[in-house]
């Protein structure tokens, strides 16, 4: 499977009471596709999987395979602490249309580059899908190294990795020595420098909101290979990102990036998590208004 675009790991609207949304879901879905994004990621951390029950987890598989009726691809994630819980999901995602699987470390276990191998080849072995890794040790606790990379290798279904961990070392590595890995975009504010060095795709949480924006970037760089100017649009969209990668709210901020687009997106999050105060909303306000402005100047001028 190619991984070439824009990926969103769609949010999860919660009503009040904390159940989930699904009306409200239905129309962030509707209103991705319609904005372009090349796919969607069903189950991510940026949809809260994490709070999810299992229950919920699968029916939300289901529900948007429905909402997405083959209009666009969309990846499945389908992590979970424990190996066979993790392959449940996988085959629950494939069973309800999933064109791959978006497979990162098990959370708290820090396995050994040998161990998290053996989960990864589990998982392959269940659901027989292309698989994205997702490697993000600030957090999982452990990363995707060389041995692992190389171990995962002897089967064809690990096609491409999402790499997270904000080290641009990383990026190099990745590209210099995993060529037959298809890189992509797993930190909103290192986009730029994943695409000089060769990704083809970003998932981009921030596409929830920011998805012309994302779209504009993206073809700025992969398609046109002009980066002068995805260097403006980069450049502008800096402040936005700055808040969602250190602000420590990050899917707070998302989320409340869709409501000031006027998506249902319910400012509600599930505990442990709490909502975001009045002054990070005005600080990531002003920075999505400032940033839309100039990247509108910057594409007209083009």
């Amino acid at each position: 499977m190619l991984f070439k675009g824009i990926y969103v790991p769609v949010i999860t609207p919660f009503l009040a009471d904390y159940s989930v949304d699904e009306a409200s879901y239905s129309r962030v879905i509707e209103h991705l596709i319609e904005q372009g994004v090349h796919g969607l990621v069903i189950g991510g951390t940026t949809g809260e999987n994490y709070s999810l029950t299992p229950e919920e987890q699968i029916r939300q598989f289901a529900y948007a395979n429905e909402v997405i009726a083959d209009r666009v691809p969309w990846i499945g994630g389908v992590n979970n602490i424990r190996t066979e819980q993790v392959c449940a999901f996988a085959v629950a995602a494939r069973d309800h249309g999933a064109s791959a699987l978006l497979l990162a470390v098990p959370p708290y276990s820090v396995p050994t580059q040998k161990e998290l191998a053996a989960h990864a080849l589990k998982v392959d072995q269940a659901s027989g899908l292309p698989i994205m890794l997702y490697n993000f040790p600030g957090r999982s606790g452990a990363e995707m190294g060389h041995e692992f990379l190389e171990r995962v290798g002897r089967s064809t279904n690990f096609v491409a990795i999402k790499e997270s961990a904000g080290d641009i070392g990383r990026v190099h590595m990745l590209a210099r020595e995993f060529p037959h890995l298809q890189l992509s975009c797993g930190a909103d504010d290192l986009a730029l420098e994943f695409f000089v060095w060769g990704a083809q795709s970003w998932v981009c949480a921030a596409g929830n909101f920011f998805a012309k924006e994302s779209l504009a970037l993206f073809d700025a760089c992969v398609v046109r290979n002009d980066f002068v100017t995805g260097r403006r649009i980069m450049k502008a969209m800096m402040p936005v990102m700055t808040v969602l990668e250190r602000g420590g709210k990050f899917v707070q901020c998302v989320k409340y990036g869709c409501e000031l687009d006027g998506l249902p997106a319910g400012q509600t999050v599930r505990l442990p998590l709490r909502p975001l105060k009045k002054e990070l909303k005005r600080t990531l306000r002003d920075a999505i208004t400032t940033a839309r402005t100039t990247i509108r100047q910057t594409m007209g001028e083009d």
